[in-house]
């Protein structure tokens, strides 16, 4: 799977607030049906997109075996683990945000199968 079809499912799991607006994914703020703001949403670029996503999810991200990181979740509506795991390799953060998209496009995936 590609980066865009990761993150286009990891958008779907994420929710309605994350939108495509034709040149990447961008998060939306909307009061009383009218858009206040938005801003670029890339989890396997920006840390901070990458920790929301895993706590939207409430995913649990570790260290795993043969030096890889894994994102795991339990999902509300089938009680199935999902997991997203990456090789450390030279870039700790990248391999976690790489996870933890994983982790939330295998969500997403789940929930379009069934």
């Amino acid at each position: 799977m590609n980066d865009r079809e990761l993150l286009e499912l990891a958008a779907k799991a994420y929710g309605p607030e994350v939108e495509w607006d034709g040149d990447g994914w961008v998060i939306t703020s909307k009061f009383r049906g009218h858009l206040t703001n938005y801003e670029a949403w890339n989890p396997l670029a920006d840390d901070g997109d990458a920790l929301r996503l895993a706590a939207k999810l409430e995913m649990n991200v570790g260290n795993g075996i043969r030096r890889s990181i894994e994102a795991w979740t339990v999902s509300e509506d089938d009680g199935g683990v999902y997991r997203g795991v990456e090789p450390k390799g030279d870039d700790v953060c990248a391999a976690t945000r790489r996870a933890i998209v994983r982790a939330a496009a295998a969500v997403q995936q789940a929930k379009e199968a069934a």
